[in-house]
């Protein structure tokens, strides 16, 4: 487990991700990060802008269809 702690960057605070935990993401500089919210706490994920037009087109789709999606699920 590794440990980060939080520090001035600037305005803000922000953590900085040592090079072990970079190259598990596949991630550097520049690159952006996803942050998302799940049971265990926060998950961070190299950000993959074809996942996120897909989900943007998934989330479209089911409030478009929102009754019909409502019924199959009875």
């Amino acid at each position: 487990m590794t440990t980060l702690t939080i520090t001035k960057i600037g305005n803000s605070e922000g953590v900085i991700l040592p090079k072990e935990i970079l190259a598990l993401l596949r991630a550097g500089k520049g690159d952006t990060l996803n942050v998302t919210e799940t049971p265990n706490g926060i998950e961070l994920s190299v950000y993959d802008p074809d996942f996120d037009r897909d989900m943007q087109l998934a989330e479209k789709i089911i409030r478009e269809n929102r009754n019909a999606l409502k019924k199959l699920a009875e």
